[in-house]
């Protein structure tokens, strides 16, 4: 796998299928919403980055919660959402709907939103940072840049912080490339697909792949969010 030197921003192409475990394993790794479908069967009271959303043979990883007007949106890893249902869920019986997906692109980008609609279920501008570990209230969205301090938090491995290394990456996944992500030196693991990766309250992307684990060390990659938020008019908050 070519790589960049992590102190020059440049294009990076990897010709290589980037742990496609941390978008198709994502079945593997099954897990309530955080303060959503309590045990006591009441609905679901809230659904953040972070979070997880249920659909027809799919479950998929809330990045960021953003708005345009009075509509709010989910933001979700464009792979995943492709393979799901239109209609989503906050719980995995699927009886609490929560939104649509308003929009798919992949490949190329690797970016969803799923709309949401009614007023069941909290959709508050934070992203939670684990079991115990409190939330994380998201102001703002940036280009990454090179050298950046960055945490990301998966599914699997949690919350864990690291910096950017390379921006205007390519990768090429089986299903076609996606240009113009950026990569830290932050691991990451099958089911982290779609987690939040932010510096401070400054949501910066979504996790899309990786290379090598937490055990030996790795990389992620992630797909930006700025882009993404412009070309459907959309702003976090």
């Amino acid at each position: 796998m070519a790589r960049t030197r992590s102190d020059r921003p440049s294009h990076l192409t990897v010709h290589a299928v980037v742990l496609l475990a941390l978008l198709l394993g994502w079945t593997a790794a099954l897990g309530p919403v955080a303060n959503a479908a309590p045990r006591d069967g009441t609905a679901a009271l809230a659904v953040r980055g972070g979070d997880v959303l249920y659909s027809a043979g799919s479950r998929c990883t809330v990045g960021f919660n953003a708005r345009s007007g009075s509509a709010e949106y989910a933001l979700l890893s464009g792979r995943c959402a492709q393979t799901a249902g239109t209609t989503w869920y906050a719980d995995a019986a699927l009886t609490v709907p929560v939104g649509v997906t308003a929009g798919v692109s992949f490949p190329g980008n690797d970016y969803a939103n799923i709309r949401y609609s009614g007023s069941t279920v909290a959709r508050p501008g934070e992203v939670t940072l684990g079991a115990g570990s409190g939330t994380r209230d998201i102001t703002a969205a940036a280009h990454p840049v090179v050298g950046q301090s960055v945490c990301h938090v998966g599914r699997t491995t949690g919350y864990r912080c690291g910096t950017v290394q390379a921006v205007n990456v390519t990768v090429n996944y089986g299903g076609g490339s996606v240009s113009g992500l950026f990569r830290s030196n932050v691991c990451s693991e099958p089911g982290d697909a779609g987690g939040p990766a932010f510096s401070g309250g400054t949501a910066l992307g979504i996790i899309v792949g990786s290379s090598g684990n937490c055990s030996s060390g790795g990389v992620t990659y992630y797909q930006p969010v700025v882009e993404w938020l412009s070309v459907y008019g959309l702003s976090v908050y």
